[in-house]
């Protein structure tokens, strides 16, 4: 299954705007270089007090179909 890894550093305040409805994607420059973009929601598991902060796999099919987000570090 293809993967790539990435990591994202989004304050509180900024993944607000996700549960205001003012941002419905995600937007980040994968390791490896390449663009990736999934809906924001899935990020919501890993929101803490200081926002979103990590490394993560995002994993997708042969479509390029989201499958799963992980936290990796």
């Amino acid at each position: 299954m293809p993967s790539r890894f990435f990591s994202l550093s989004i304050s509180a305040q900024e993944y607000l705007r996700v549960y205001r409805g003012s941002a419905r994607q995600v937007v980040v420059r994968g390791a490896d270089g390449a663009s990736l973009s999934f809906p924001a929601e899935h990020l919501r598991r890993f929101v803490s007090h200081d926002g979103v902060q990590g490394h993560f796999q995002l994993k997708y099919d042969a479509s390029n179909k989201f499958v799963s987000l992980e936290k990796v570090g």
